[in-house]
């Protein structure tokens, strides 16, 4: 098998396992009880939280522990709620985990503007200048686009904002770049960031929300006021240290050279037909490809058989009709409907890429033949 979906999700480092085994059965108590050893862990995640501070690079903050990317994205919107005529700003290009809170938001009676796309997949800076005003209260902006791999310009965001909304907070879901792109979120002025740890080898069903100031931030989940109350429940341990494990070993800069030849190599061997298209997103790990006269389900079902992984989008949408962020890009519903998502990980080799091209080609050329 050659897994091609790990915009999805990514399989665990076998090491993040021993440390997940290690604080779930040896140092697997409570951080917040009073006794020594679980004193000793909670001096253990306040290290861990400096950690991802320092890849995300940033010189002062705090990190909140979460269930995952949903839950940050969730309190990063609804915790900067206020009382008031306030207004919420998002980019139609945003994960479910952003854009239906969105939604939710609107239903409850708040003025919320939806920025659209452009073709390369970016955020519409032109229009966003446009609804920003002195009542806005929060933007929240993708990073890197999980369909398509646009990674949007924070800093003429953050320019923007300083021009037309500096009260606004600027909250960031950080995904689909924490671990694979290089960059300090301090360069940014960001408010607010997300990550979740099943993307870069982490286990799944933990992440965190970076918050430069909690005065800022409200909970939204109630009960024994851990993460300084603003994140009730018992902290996950081994997820955490293991999510930070993952951190650590993950070089980026080396990851992303080695990404970006993969995906040249896939372009190469896509370019010998001129019924593939791609939008040009300029994020290497994510490609969403266009297969023309063929349903991208259909195209993905048949690459399952022979062995080759390949997603059609978001995987929190996967059973949704029609494609959101494809369509704002411009594209028509027909060729939506044509389109799957490669996404890449570090570990694969030029030849594992060389192969799967040449058996999606061939399929995608079967396929050609019994739909004449």
């Amino acid at each position: 098998m050659i897994y091609l979906d790990n915009a999805a999700t990514t399989q665990m480092f076998e090491g993040g396992v021993d440390i997940y085994k290690k604080y779930a059965c040896q140092s697997f108590f409570n951080p917040s009880a009073g006794y020594a050893q679980s004193i000793e862990i909670a001096k253990e995640l306040n290290v861990a939280r400096d950690k991802i501070l320092n890849k995300l690079g940033s010189s002062k903050g705090n990190i909140i522990f979460t269930g995952g990317a949903t839950e940050s994205n969730n309190l990063a919107i609804m915790g900067s709620k206020r009382n008031g005529k306030w207004e919420y700003v998002f980019s139609v290009g945003e994960h479910p985990s952003v854009y239906n809170v969105a939604r939710e938001l609107e239903s409850q009676g708040h003025i919320v503007h939806f920025v659209g796309l452009q073709e390369n997949g970016q955020i519409d800076y032109n229009q966003l200048e446009k609804v920003l005003n002195s009542k806005t209260r929060l933007i929240s902006v993708m990073h890197s686009s999980n369909e398509t791999g646009a990674i949007n310009d924070l800093r003429l965001v953050d320019k923007i904002r300083k021009d037309k909304s500096p009260q606004a907070l600027l909250h960031v879901d950080g995904v689909q770049a924490f671990c694979k792109l290089e960059y300090r979120i301090d360069d940014y002025n960001i408010d607010l960031y997300t990550i979740s740890a099943h993307k870069f080898h982490g286990p799944k069903g933990v992440g965190a929300l970076y918050v430069r100031n909690c005065a800022s931030l409200k909970n939204i989940v109630f009960g024994g006021g851990q993460e300084n109350g603003y994140r009730s429940g018992t902290e996950n341990v081994p997820g955490i240290m293991s999510m930070v494990y993952a951190i650590e070993n993950i070089d980026v800069k080396q990851n992303y050279r080695r990404v970006k030849e993969l995906n040249k190599k896939l372009k190469e061997i896509f370019s010998k037909d001129e019924n593939i298209s791609y939008v040009n997103g300029n994020n290497p790990y994510v490609i969403s490809f266009g297969f023309a006269g063929v349903n991208g389900e259909t195209l993905m079902r048949a690459l399952e058989n022979e062995g080759i992984i390949v997603g059609t989008g978001s995987a929190c949408s996967a059973k949704k009709a029609g494609n959101r962020i494809l369509e704002n890009c411009g594209l028509s519903k027909d060729k939506v409907k044509t389109h799957i998502r490669i996404s890449f990980d570090f570990n694969q080799t030029i030849d594992q890429i060389e192969e799967a091209g040449e058996i999606i080609l061939k399929t995608y050329h079967n396929l050609l033949e019994k739909v004449k």
